[in-house]
């Protein structure tokens, strides 16, 4: 009996301890400065990245603005000015970590926000909200809220701040009156390190109507490179005073009056007002997430699972934008790893999931490489090919970004076969055959050429690609890379389906040297990740690609040999978060849902950073949020546990497994025609 009552009682606190997983709100009231990696709020265009002091953001990331300074010798992301950091003082005291007790912060998924709670002394609650706008892409939003405990008196204040890097930084101070309104703009405007760039930012306070006549606004210059604004307003105990800040951050790279369009924009938000700023904010993120990933299962684990894949499709709507030809980097909007640049990572890994539940944004990211086609033209002609070459690191230009000293450069061709698949399955998605002739065949076209003038052909079956960094990055100048010649012969063959498609004659060499590409293998038929692997550990997924996605290795004996051999050589540090996602998504399809559940577990929990659970690149890792491992692991669910397929005629579904305790899985608003495919038990 005391067993039975034992097993209740802990099947009881289980139970209400999986309730409280709330699958849109991560939240933290243990803030460790020494051991906080900040969490994103971003639009697709402007990234604020938490921090763990009252009033402060760590960075502020802007899409597309790219600049040559220090690291590398190479493009950059830069920081932008910090538009949100800004303090209050109560009683004539600044707040600070010290100073605010019971502090909390929370980020709200559903409608992209950020929100931070905590009490000064027995004088006041303290609560600040802000949001990266999703309807205005220049545009942020601060909401600051104090409930005064005692009668007090308050000086807030926004201060603007040029990040160290940016030069001639000009500050600007313009009262605006209008009959109805009087604007205050704090406006600042530098050089990028290279003068190359105008970066330009201003803001503004918005005060409720609630609270009678608006404060008086002080301006103070510090120093050339930070001023502010300020105002003070007494308040009684027990009374609530709110007010809002609003600004805007543009660059020569997005606009070409940006100092005036920040003040435009800022003026324009002022003028929207808090309520309606957010009400069009939050549409906009209601619209977002009719695409998503609903999971139904055991409370106690599957509560985590499906707290945790919103969070990596949050990230993966944050880093994107619709109607922007921009593209993410692995670390999206989070700071400025990776400087900001465009790898494989985002065809291979974050387009697919984008994909099928949000066309509209997958299309910036393959327009993003359209445009930077002719680019791509001159890379092969410079190394001696024919057609188009993409570069492996890609920033504003679409040439080659590498660093010098990194042989992914000159070597990881992968690359150009990435593109082109992408490309044809924006197609395969969408059917939209305008778009297809005239972006997608000219991009298939140019990269099968490039594939017929890079291999060797030394006889039948034997059109070699030699001397290339395998998609496992640890073999380098390798021969014969089986992710390299599989994903070459891919995109011969898609560039041959897309021009019958439209009626083209295509190329009859692309068919010729598809059917010649070698697929190395060891004498007991495992696939050879190259010409001279002999069974060393790998950095990443390579051989298994060739089940999925590329789906040249289509036979399930072959796919599980390979399988079991080469996730034994996967170490345990060291490696990218994808690559057990690769596992995950090929034991789901072949009907092994322990292994599946597995490899989906250890492709991201080893990775988390605290407090927000955002992922690093590696086990251990201390570089989030790292949206490739994301968009990897999204694609196990949507692919794998999902069974999803892109096909020539569209998605559809095939039979997978789920997990032990998911009962099933529902994927919402999926490609053009927004359906709903469900997996369960």
């Amino acid at each position: 009996m005391k067993q039975l009552l034992l097993f209740i009682l802990l099947f009881t606190t289980c139970s209400i301890s999986a309730q409280t997983i709330d699958p849109w709100r991560i939240s933290t009231d243990k803030i460790d400065p020494s051991n906080y990696y900040g969490i994103t709020v971003a639009n697709g265009m402007i990234g604020v990245v938490s921090s763990p002091e009252p009033f402060k953001v760590k960075d502020v990331v802007l899409a597309g603005a790219y600049d040559l300074y220090g690291r590398g010798r190479v493009s950059n992301f830069l920081r932008s000015f910090n538009l949100l950091n800004s303090y209050l003082e109560i009683d004539g005291k600044r707040i600070d970590a010290k100073s605010a007790a019971n502090m909390k912060q929370e980020l709200d998924m559903q409608h992209a926000s950020f929100t931070t709670t905590f009490d000064y002394a027995d004088k006041a609650t303290v609560t600040y909200t802000y949001y990266s706008l999703r309807h205005l892409p220049f545009t942020v939003l601060m909401d600051i809220s104090i409930t005064a405990k005692a009668n007090i008196n308050i000086t807030g204040a926004s201060v603007m701040e040029a990040p160290d890097a940016l030069k001639d930084v000009q500050n600007y101070y313009n009262e605006i009156d209008r009959p109805h309104v009087t604007m205050s703009l704090l406006t600042s405007s530098a050089k990028s390190p290279t003068g190359k760039l105008l970066m330009c930012a201003s803001n503004t306070f918005l005060f409720s109507e609630h609270h009678g006549s608006e404060p008086r606004v002080i301006h103070e210059m510090w120093d050339n490179n930070m001023h502010l604004l300020k105002f003070s307003k007494q308040l009684k105990a027990g009374e609530t005073y709110r007010y809002s800040i609003a600004g805007s951050s543009i660059t020569s790279a997005h606009h070409d009056d940006p100092l005036n369009e920040a003040e435009r924009l800022t003026i324009y938000a002022k003028l929207e007002g808090r309520e309606r700023l957010l009400q069009f904010h939050n549409k906009a993120w209601d619209e977002l997430w009719s695409s998503r990933i609903i999971i139904e299962g055991d409370p106690a684990t599957a509560g985590q699972d499906q707290q945790d894949i919103n969070s990596m499709l949050y990230h993966l709507y944050s880093f994107t934008r619709e109607g922007t030809a921009l593209s993410p980097s692995p670390m999206g909007l989070s700071g400025l790893g990776y400087n900001g640049h465009v790898f494989w990572d985002t065809e291979l890994w974050m387009y697919p999931a984008l994909l099928v539940l949000k066309p509209e944004l997958a299309k910036s990211m393959v327009e993003y490489r359209y445009q930077r086609l002719e680019a791509a033209k001159r890379n092969a002609f410079s190394k001696g090919f024919k057609g188009a070459m993409f570069p492996w690191e890609s920033a504003e230009t679409g040439v080659e970004e590498t660093p010098v000293w990194a042989l992914s450069g000159p070597f990881e061709h992968h690359i150009t076969a990435c593109v082109a698949i992408a490309a044809w399955n924006y197609y395969c998605v969408t059917q939209d055959k305008v778009w297809l002739k005239e972006k997608g065949y000219p991009i298939l076209s140019a990269t099968a050429d490039f594939w017929a003038s890079r291999v060797e052909r030394n006889g039948a079956g034997k059109y070699d690609i030699k001397n290339v960094v395998a998609a496992d990055e640890w073999a380098e100048n390798v021969d014969n890379n089986a992710f390299t010649n599989a994903a070459a012969k891919t995109n011969l063959q898609f560039a041959t389906e897309a021009a019958k498609l439209l009626g083209i004659a295509p190329n009859a060499d692309w068919m010729n040297v598809a059917n010649n590409i070698p697929v190395l293998k060891f004498p007991d038929a495992v696939t050879k990740e190259h010409a001279s692997y002999n069974g060393e550990g790998i950095k990443q997924a390579d051989v298994n690609l060739l089940a999925y996605p590329l789906k040249e290795v289509k036979d399930v004996a072959t796919i599980r040999k390979d399988l079991e051999y080469y996730e034994q050589r996967v170490p345990n540090e060291g490696t990218p978060a994808m690559t057990q996602a690769v596992f995950t998504t090929l034991y789901a399809r072949l009907g092994d849902a322990t292994k599946a559940y597995h490899w989906f577990k250890d492709a991201f929990i080893p990775n988390l950073n605290p407090p927000f659970r955002v992922i690093a690149e590696t086990k251990g890792g201390t570089n989030p949020y790292f949206a490739t491992g994301a968009g990897g692991i999204l694609q196990s669910v949507l692919m794998g546990f999902g069974g999803l397929e892109i096909t020539p005629t569209g998605i559809t579904q095939i039979k997978t497994v789920l997990p032990a305790n998911w009962k099933s899985v529902t994927i919402t608003g999926v490609g053009v025609q927004k359906k709903t495919f469900v997996n369960r038990k």
